[in-house]
């Protein structure tokens, strides 16, 4: 027994150290700061910082309030976080390994032997026995194969709880660049029926011109022709507008049936994004934060992978009561009991364990590899929106002044029409030619809100309203 006590003991001092590698976050080059904009750099991970509102920015109480309602009824939403909440209880389950299990049992048994045809219980050899017994398991964490396990299941957790974020993150952008798509819809619409009674106005004066013997009939036609064309275009704009409110309807959680988008005539606001945002946002993007914590993961399950080439110590301890009479079942003669450790180790198995530790050990590159990428992918989205960003706004500078000329020119050639000292030919073309500018400005316009939208994803999802505030002010 002495020897036995101080094999326990030695064992429990190894218990202290775990087998396998002990988690580092892998090494990655990154710029020192963004290609397109001077005074963007890189920072460690701040995935747990608030990110706010964010979509607060666009200054639209409408908005906000479907933002709301998807965060609350969504059901993909509501399936990532189903997912979330059984990371955590396995990482509960995980933790109840270091604890002894106890488990009891009460029973009766009858059995015999020989013949049953005899009304004697002792002459058909008949006999009962009741048993009740409490049992308790230990297994002793010596090679630290449950940590490990424990550390895998806490870095999944926290993997899941940032996949919970990023599909958040994914369906708010989505929600929000939808809504802007049918706000700038909405501005069309208002645009092209405008268009259409201007037209209508011209068929009229066209019509009274012909009457008057002014102009030949061909410039009915092209009016005419004009005019549907026109009508035409606001006429498609319908099928497009309704199928941005579907999709809506069912990122907020209802059927298409349930939800209505009145239209209105003004356009959420282009946010001012400050060129030097706060560098943690970069990584904060949590599929960054869920790919490194896969990494850390797959880097403890090559501890438990190892910790099967040793002994498992096991302690077990059984008391109770076995007897053949319920009279005197529960009495110190009927007691017994056991208790005492055990070693349990594989002799041989056909290479097995040798192949989990290389499957484990190639899971964690797989996952550094996709970590990388993941990284490298982040970096390269913030750039794409920021010279989209840069490059629309500079193509919008330009168009403005195409369309602040192709009004000029429509309104002088519309004089000169009048004055009869040009053919409607002319002014269908300059007409033609001012409406194609109007709607590219508009999507220009667009384009703008939602590459904005893109470009907070990209970073991980925004900034508190206020601080943004603040540095816009600073700024100036």
């Amino acid at each position: 027994m002495p020897h036995s006590c101080s094999l326990i003991l030695l064992l429990g001092l190894l218990a202290g150290c775990a087998l396998g590698p002990d988690y580092q976050r892998p090494e990655l080059v990154t710029p020192v700061q963004f290609k397109q904009v001077e005074g963007w750099t890189s920072a460690a991970p701040a995935d747990a910082l608030a990110r706010g509102n964010w979509w607060a920015l666009y200054g639209d109480a409408e908005l906000n309030a479907l933002v709301e309602r998807l965060q609350l009824s969504n059901q993909s939403l509501a399936a990532a976080e189903a997912q979330y909440r059984q990371a955590r209880a396995l990482v509960r389950g995980a933790r109840a390994s270091f604890y002894p299990t106890l488990s009891g049992s009460a029973g009766v048994t009858r059995s015999g032997q020989g013949a049953s045809g005899t009304n004697s219980s002792s002459a058909s050899g008949i006999s009962k026995s009741y048993d009740l017994s409490l049992s308790a398991a230990w297994e002793l964490d010596i090679w630290g194969k449950l940590r490990r396990g424990l550390e895998a299941s806490r870095a999944e957790f926290e993997a899941s709880a940032a996949d919970l974020a990023a599909a958040r993150l994914s369906l708010q952008s989505e929600l929000v660049q939808n809504y802007l798509q049918l706000r700038v819809l909405d501005e069309q619409s208002r645009l092209l029926d405008a268009t259409v009674a201007a037209y209508a106005r011209s068929l009229r004066l066209t019509e009274n011109q012909y009457r008057a013997g002014i102009v030949p009939k061909s410039d009915v036609s092209q009016a005419t022709t004009q005019l549907k064309s026109t009508q035409a275009q606001a006429i498609d704009l319908q099928w497009q507008r309704a199928q941005l409110e579907h999709a809506i309807a069912v990122l907020v959680g209802v059927s298409p049936v349930q939800l209505s988008i009145a239209p209105r005539e003004s356009l959420p606001a282009l946010p001012a994004i400050p060129l030097a945002l706060p560098s943690q946002l970069l990584e904060r993007r949590p599929d960054v934060a869920a790919a490194e914590r896969r990494v850390m993961a797959a880097n403890a399950q090559i501890g438990v992978a190892e910790a099967a080439w040793f002994p498992d110590l096991s302690l077990s301890a059984t008391g109770g009561y076995r007897g053949s009479s319920f009279v005197d079942w529960i009495e110190v003669p009927n007691r017994f009991w056991s208790l005492g450790p055990q070693l349990a180790l594989t002799l041989f198995d056909g290479g097995a364990r040798r192949a989990e530790l290389e499957r484990s050990e190639a899971a964690y590159d797989q996952t550094v590899a996709e970590y990388r990428q993941t990284v490298l992918d982040s970096f390269r989205e913030v750039e794409d929106y920021l010279v989209q960003l840069r490059v629309l706004e500079q193509e919008s500078g330009v168009q403005q002044e195409a369309l602040d000329a192709a009004r000029e020119a429509l309104r002088l050639i519309e004089n000169q029409y009048r004055a009869g000292t040009v053919d409607y030919n002319s002014v269908v073309t300059v007409q033609a030619t001012a409406l194609s500018n109007e709607r590219s400005n508009l999507t220009l316009l667009g384009n703008r809100l939602l590459a904005s939208v893109q470009l907070i994803a990209a970073l991980g999802g925004g900034w508190q309203v206020e601080q943004l505030q603040e540095q816009a002010s600073s700024a100036d």
